[in-house]
């Protein structure tokens, strides 16, 4: 079985770090927060096509207001705890009887703790009702993707090789996340071991996106974004190695961030590439985003990769304003390969941050396809290196997907692992040196719209659409938001990279962003075909 722990810790340690320090540490750490009026924001004019795109959304947007709580931001469920309006018992049950009426259609949840959640609602509003009231994690629910161990509870990778087994610990973002008062509700789909994917020969089905059963959740956080843009749960926590966080928030219209690499533990979560894996969360808005963060960020001395950096407030860093911000549009990663209706939407958000008084200028880095070979050989190394022995003793027990590519990291030759390594510290020097001219980079958050529900379609890893990639390779913050909907009604997003430990200006643009549109606010229909059958378990306790 593979391990949690980080065996390659120095690997892990030395790569990304000492091409953090390429760059001034200034300059790769800080940044200033000016106060602006974020009153001014919503007054400000739209450009011509994002002020078409606003109408479309906000006449899709719910009318009137709603007394689900499902459809209640963390942020907002947040304050309505605090104030003793609802109870956590209250919003832990409307979410699971979401799962019950919606996942069957979605397939997004393995396992389900519904009776450990309302085990902790209950006490969550005692607490909250003596006065014990935690802050902003308090008494929300949330889901994990399934390769993090949560003690008691299985964690299976979406995989036969794991189905039986229960951790007894917690990862570290799990008990962080519950001494803040969190209840984890259950374990979400993923890509086989966060990589072998989608896959149709697997214990569970892929999970499917909601805004169109035709059309899959992206990946490998699959079971997080079909989850959180369901309304099944308010947020989750995925796993990031090439875009895992950020895909499927694109393509399901949610917001995804993968911090820095370091900011957040990786103990207690199965490896996939040891110096490229980041965790991250997934939520609705990027003020739910800032708030997962301050749950889960800090320095881990169990975690080789972790970094020692002070974690800022980015909560407090959420002003509403971008003036006066220098942004570097990265145009060229999809104003050829994306879809029309991508480059366009895309094009209309850098307008809409002009608008808001964001300096855009237009620069260029390394083609999307020089990131693309250097990280595959990179991570299918580290890959076999992790799966060999299981490989070699139950390579049946892999879907084909899963093994078909870690067999092909068995070819890659130490020479041209070294040669990699050398490759990504000089892109990321090539990249971190445009900070010094700008504050945060943007580009599209996926080049195409959701893709199809398709067994025998292209394998996604033959397609040149991996333009969350090159900030896994760099290990610096980028976040996605929902910048549009296609023709056929599916999610369209907004990527936005930052300095190394600078989540605090990158969701300050995501925010100010979301604030000024309405795409967030847009809901799915649930209007699939009846369902065959649940897939989940309840959990294992």
């Amino acid at each position: 079985m593979p391990s949690a722990n980080y065996c390659a810790g120095a690997l892990a340690n030395g790569s990304v770090p000492n091409a953090f320090a390429s760059m001034d540490a200034a300059q790769a750490i800080g940044t200033s927060f000016a106060s602006h009026d974020a009153g001014r924001l919503l007054s400000l004019p739209q450009q011509e096509l994002g002020a078409n795109q606003m109408a479309e959304a906000g006449s899709q947007c719910l009318a009137d207001a709603s007394d689900d709580l499902t459809d209640l931001t963390v942020a907002e469920s947040g304050r309505l705890l605090a104030l003793g309006e609802i109870s956590p018992v209250e919003l832990v049950r409307a979410h699971l009887q979401a799962i019950d009426a919606r996942d069957p259609h979605l397939h997004a949840f393995i396992t389900v703790a519904s009776e450990l959640a309302l085990k902790h609602a209950h006490a969550a509003e005692r607490r909250i009702a003596n006065g014990g009231y935690l802050g902003g994690m308090d008494g929300i629910p949330f889901a994990v993707k399934d390769n993090i161990d949560t003690a008691g509870i299985r964690t299976t990778a979406h995989s036969k090789l794991l189905a039986d087994n229960v951790p007894t610990e917690d990862a570290q973002l799990v008990a962080s996340l519950a001494r803040k008062g969190g209840i984890l509700i259950g374990k979400t789909a993923t890509f086989e071991f966060a990589f072998g994917g989608p896959s149709w020969d697997l214990p569970w089905p892929p999970a499917l996106n909601p805004w169109s059963s035709r059309h899959l959740p992206g990946g490998s956080s699959s079971g997080n974004g079909a989850a959180v843009a369901g309304r099944l749960v308010p947020a989750a926590i995925g796993t990031d190695t090439g875009g895992s966080v950020r895909w499927p928030a694109a393509v399901c219209g949610i917001v995804g961030l993968k911090p820095t690499y370091g900011r957040v533990s990786r103990r207690g979560v199965l490896p996939n590439s040891f110096s490229l894996d980041h965790c991250g969360p997934m939520a609705r808005t990027v003020e739910d985003c800032a708030i997962l963060l301050g749950a889960i960020a800090g320095y881990d001395a169990l975690d080789p990769g972790s970094i020692n950096e002070a974690v800022a407030d980015c909560e407090a860093a959420l002003t509403g304003s971008v003036r006066g911000l220098r942004i570097g549009l990265i145009r060229h990663w999809y104003a050829e390969a994306a879809m029309p209706e991508v480059t366009a939407a895309v094009d209309a958000a850098v307008g809409q941050l002009s608008a808001l008084g964001a300096v855009v200028e237009e620069m260029e880095l390394a083609p999307l396809s020089d990131y693309v070979d250097c990280k595959t050989t990179i991570s299918m190394a580290e890959l076999f290196a992790i799966h060999e022995n299981d490989l070699k003793t139950r390579p049946a027990d892999y879907g084909a997907a899963l093994r078909s590519r870690v067999l092909a990291g068995g070819m890659v030759r130490g020479e041209d692992y070294v040669q990699a390594l050398r490759w990504r510290a000089e892109l990321t020097r090539s990249m971190f040196a445009h900070f010094r001219r700008f504050d945060a980079f943007v580009t599209a958050g996926w080049l195409s719209t959701a893709e199809p529900n398709d067994p025998e379609a292209e394998d996604f890893f033959q397609k040149l659409r991996l333009v969350p990639l090159p900030f896994n390779l760099a290990g610096n913050p980028a976040l996605v938001v929902p910048c549009g909907f296609s023709s056929s009604g599916l999610p369209i997003s907004l990527q936005i990279a930052g300095k190394p430990f600078d989540e605090a200006t990158v969701l300050r643009i995501g925010d100010a962003y979301q604030r000024s549109t309405a795409w967030h606010l847009k809901k799915p229909a649930f209007d699939w075909p009846l369902p065959s059958q649940t897939n989940h378990n309840e959990a294992i306790l």
